[in-house]
């Protein structure tokens, strides 16, 4: 998938169908002057409903296409007759879509299983037909009801990737090339800051036909948690990974801050994030000779609170031992089980 057919965020219109008009219609045939009413209900107008799909990956169908109606319902008929349903309108979204109203910016609802089915703008009921409203005092109502007004609303639609894996790192560090080497994908490289505007994804071949899925997430800045470097862009897809893998090159003046700095931003988005399980893969690596290596050790030993590992992509060096630990932590049980 090319970075621009990568869509994440739409802003759309949705309008359901207006019920149909109740028939206000009196029975006549020959010899039957005055038959009574027999006007049928009017029928009811169509819902925009909000299908997960699980072969989708992007909201890119959205991207050209902003406006969506479903069809009125038809008016009553004669004999009693109700006027037909108005046609269903089926968005399908990728797994992991945020329905939010634009409006107020609230969370309406989120999809997260394929074939899951949401109304989003719900259909006005039809009218009922006169034959309704015959009653003992009056035995020809001549009205009827008109049908409810259908549902106009702006919604957004946002999507936050379902990964197994989601690589967080500053700009540059390397994410793109690590998913490159360890996956079919084909991110964008090269030696500047923000190559990545978009998150790719990528499946990760691993030992007896297995496999899971990675995440470059674009890098994160200082401030990114404030929308600093479209930091809420970027860091609402991390929400939906399992395992936080982080990305520190070993050429960073100080990797205990940068990892710091990282899981900061991340704590200020969201702290939920920080119960997931988290790694640290020393990036570029291949630079360090054995003393520098072991020196490098010695010290990250004492400082980071959590398991790491060196590797290079470039030079193929740990990618094994890295799926190794990511697969590990995937499939860990529980403590309580």
């Amino acid at each position: 998938m090319t970075e621009g057919n990568f869509v994440d965020y739409v802003k759309l219109h949705v309008a359901s169908g207006n019920g149909g008009k109740g028939s206000a219609h009196l029975h006549r045939e020959k010899y039957i002057e005055k038959g009574g009413p027999d006007g049928g209900d009017g029928g009811r107008g169509g819902h925009v409903i909000i299908r997960g799909n699980a072969n989708l990956w992007t909201l890119y169908t959205y991207k050209f296409k902003r406006h969506f109606r479903a069809e009125h319902g038809e008016h009553g008929g004669k004999s009693r007759s109700t006027g037909a349903d108005g046609a269903d309108v089926y968005m399908d979204v990728p797994l992991g879509t945020v329905i939010r109203d634009k409006e107020t910016n609230e969370i309406l609802f989120e999809i997260t299983e394929n074939g899951e089915e949401k109304i989003i703008a719900k259909g006005g009921m039809g009218g009922r037909g006169n034959w309704h409203f015959k009653s003992s005092t009056n035995q020809t109502p001549r009205y009827a009801q008109s049908g409810i007004p259908g549902e106009d609303r702006d919604i957004i639609l946002e999507l936050k990737i379902l990964a197994d894996v989601g690589l967080v790192g500053f700009p540059n560090a390397g994410k793109s090339t690590l998913l490159s080497v360890v996956t079919a994908a084909k991110p964008k490289i090269a030696d500047y800051e923000f190559t990545t505007l978009k998150p790719n994804l990528g499946i990760v071949e691993y030992r007896d036909h297995q496999s899971f899925v990675i995440a470059d997430i674009p890098g994160i800045i200082e401030g990114a948690a404030e929308g600093k470097g479209l930091g809420h862009y970027f860091l609402r897809h991390i929400e939906r990974n399992s395992v936080l893998l982080f990305l520190i090159p070993a050429d960073a003046d100080d990797i205990k801050k940068q990892y710091d700095i990282l899981l900061d931003e991340l704590k200020r988005y969201n702290p939920e994030i920080l119960d997931k399980e988290r790694f640290i893969a020393i990036s570029k690596s291949d630079m360090l000779d054995d003393e520098l290596k072991a020196e490098l050790k010695e010290e990250l030993d004492n400082e980071l609170p959590v398991d790491y590992m060196f590797m290079s992509s470039v030079a193929q060096q740990g990618l094994q031992e890295l799926k190794d630990k990511l697969w590990q932590m995937l499939n860990a049980k529980p403590a309580d089980e």
